[in-house]
């Protein structure tokens, strides 16, 4: 899936230097996958361990601006390659 606002990407090294990830998935049964697909995913790239468990950190917090009772649902999994 293209990312349809580029602009809005924190800029940094690029990812083939970087080898510690953000894998982002759906959980099982959520009513994305039949917007997005069941087998969609998407990845964040850092150039090293404390910048990628600081993002993620910052991820998993709930939204400041969403509403009372709206629960984002997605699986973040730290990924090495």
């Amino acid at each position: 899936m293209q990312v349809s606002q580029a602009h809005n990407q924190p800029a940094g090294p690029a990812e083939a230097d970087c080898r510690f990830g953000i894998r982002v998935s759906l959980p099982p049964g959520d009513t994305f996958h039949a917007l997005l697909g069941a087998d969609w995913e998407n990845f964040h790239w850092f150039p090293d361990r404390a910048s990628r468990d600081a993002a993620m950190a910052e991820m998993a917090k709930r939204h400041r601006y969403s509403r009372i009772g709206d629960d984002p649902s997605i699986v973040l999994q730290s990924v090495e390659r």
